[in-house]
């Protein structure tokens, strides 16, 4: 009879044998499968990390303007970047938050003016990136506000002075000589705006930071120089390439170039730790089913060796005896496989919620668990991987046997 019809009937004759091994390869097959989802989870969150938050270089220099600052930013290392000019001019027509604290006798209360920032993304910013800050009505300033005349104020300054968005502000020079109107695109909010019990000056507190495109500054006698420069790389593997740069074009008068990851190291470094936990927690399951597989199939070995003897005094083969067990645990691995697959598909939604970014205040999408073709071509090959390995180490066994001595172990 040929080995593979045998393998058919023997199953079909040892339900309980095919049951418990169907269990088993069903177990192994839904913990490879979900730590196969669990590390490309996190391989694509590692990349949305890389992409959306990376790494930010702070440049500054006695040298540095727009300019230098948009040609340094042509460094194909240079996602994005953000040049930063800081002043204080004049608000003539509205009211400003001010301290509880007394002001000092020698404070000159007509020089009072809102913190004023001109950038270029004001989502680069790492209040806005890191959610401390957020915007609570209008839209963020982007590269496409270059020149325009338009800001976002702060919500406790826009609600002292009755502003929402679409409405206008006028901001002059800080000696009065310049002056300029822009409209409000979006209100911002700052937790941390609270009004200090110390003496601060309008223009430090963060209730009255007003942000424009740096374009818009011209006319508000602010200076040419930036303060500083901002440029998001891929990763801090980037930044020596963009410091040299940096250096040849802007010389060593104050310089200083400083790199932030304290974003990116955040949010990489645990989905790395949770990669490196699904990839030992796959090579443990692929291990411990061989093993486990192995004794299971060792014991109908050993259970079996009446058949054995009498297939081999018949002058059945011995591989042709290692081949039907094989193809036994095969035949049950198989159906495991599509059960596990129906598994995956139908918790991987429910399982994502558990995944960080659901549960923690993430700077990234939540992750979710997508199952592929690929993750199941994995499953399957360390699954009959391990069905051949769990039959031909006992097989050996098999290989061993005389159906003299095992008939007459049988009397």
């Amino acid at each position: 009879m040929n080995f593979v019809k045998r393998a058919g009937l023997s199953l079909v004759a040892r339900k309980g044998k095919a049951a418990l091994l169907l269990g088993v390869f069903l177990v192994v097959c839904v913990l490879l499968l979900g730590g196969f989802l669990l590390q490309g989870a996190m391989a694509r969150q590692e990349d949305r990390a890389q992409r959306r938050i990376g790494v930010d270089a702070t440049v500054r220099a006695d040298r540095l303007t727009a300019e230098r600052a948009a040609r340094l930013a042509r460094d194909p290392s240079v996602q994005r970047y953000n040049p930063l000019l800081r002043g204080a001019p004049l608000m003539p027509d509205g009211r400003l938050v001010v301290s509880d604290a007394p002001r000092p006798p020698d404070s000159r209360p007509q020089r009072d003016g809102p913190g004023l920032v001109g950038l270029r993304d004001s989502e680069m910013l790492l209040d806005f990136a890191t959610g401390r800050s957020s915007l609570i009505e209008g839209r963020p300033l982007t590269p496409k506000d270059a020149d325009r005349d338009v800001v976002l104020i702060g919500e406790r300054l826009a609600g002292l002075n009755g502003l929402s968005t679409g409405d206008r502000i006028t901001l002059t020079s800080p000696d009065g000589s310049l002056r300029r109107t822009y409209e409000i695109v979006g209100i911002h909010r700052d937790d941390r705006a609270r009004t200090p019990g110390t003496w601060v000056e309008p223009a430090g507190l963060l209730a009255n930071q007003i942000y424009a495109p740096l374009g818009a500054l011209g006319d508000l006698g602010l200076g040419g120089r930036l303060d500083e420069a901002v440029f998001k790389l891929g990763s801090p593997d980037e930044t020596g390439r963009l410091h040299a740069a940096a250096q040849r074009l802007l010389g060593d008068a104050g310089f200083r170039f400083d790199v932030n990851d304290k974003a990116y190291r955040e949010q990489v470094q645990p989905l790395r730790r949770v990669g490196a936990f699904a990839g030992a927690l796959v090579r443990l399951i692929a291990g411990a089913g061989t093993v486990i597989l192995a004794l299971i199939v060792a014991l109908t070995i050993r259970e079996r060796r009446d058949e054995l003897g009498m297939l081999l005094s018949l002058g059945e083969k011995k591989w042709k005896l290692v081949g039907q067990h094989t193809v036994e645990v095969t035949a049950v691995a198989l159906p495991a496989l599509a059960l596990a697959a129906l598994a995956g598909a139908t918790l991987a939604g429910t399982a994502s919620q558990f995944l960080p970014g659901h549960t923690a205040n993430a700077l990234l999408p939540p992750a979710e668990l997508r199952m592929g073709l690929a993750d199941l071509g994995r499953v399957a090959g360390i699954g009959l991987a391990i069905a051949l390995v769990a039959t031909a180490v006992p097989g050996i066994g098999i290989l061993r046997l005389h159906p003299r001595s095992i008939l007459t172990d049988s009397e």
